[in-house]
């Protein structure tokens, strides 16, 4: 058996890269290093600013949207199943517990979830 020594289209006959990607490694590193102890930024402060807070807190708006909309299902359904008990309807005491404990966790969730200008 004799085996093809030759590249085909999808060979390569580059270096490795494990050679060719420390030196890029290295390369792209300096360059940050280098530019990142400009202190000057063609950025306005507050976009800045404002991505900052992003980096540190990500997709934060989503998850108060989702945290609101869950909080106010279950705080319907919890006030529904109240009327309920108030009507005289039967109520399961397992739905009830199930309500009440979704309707703490969620607004559990949304309370930990404010930020730190919320609480000022």
């Amino acid at each position: 058996m004799e085996l093809n020594h030759r590249p085909t289209g999808y060979e390569s006959v580059a270096l490795p890269l494990s050679y060719t990607g420390t030196r890029i490694k290295l390369s792209l590193l300096n360059l940050f290093l280098s530019n990142s102890n400009k202190p000057e930024s063609n950025l306005d402060p507050n976009l800045r600013a404002r991505l900052l807070k992003e980096t540190k807190n990500p997709y934060r708006g989503l998850r108060r949207a989702v945290w609101i909309a869950l909080f106010g299902s279950a705080a319907l359904g919890f006030l529904i199943m109240i009327t309920n008990i108030i009507a005289g309807d039967t109520v399961s005491l397992n739905d009830l517990v199930i309500q009440s404990s979704a309707l703490l966790l969620l607004g559990f969730l949304l309370f930990k979830d404010r930020s730190k200008e919320d609480e000022n």
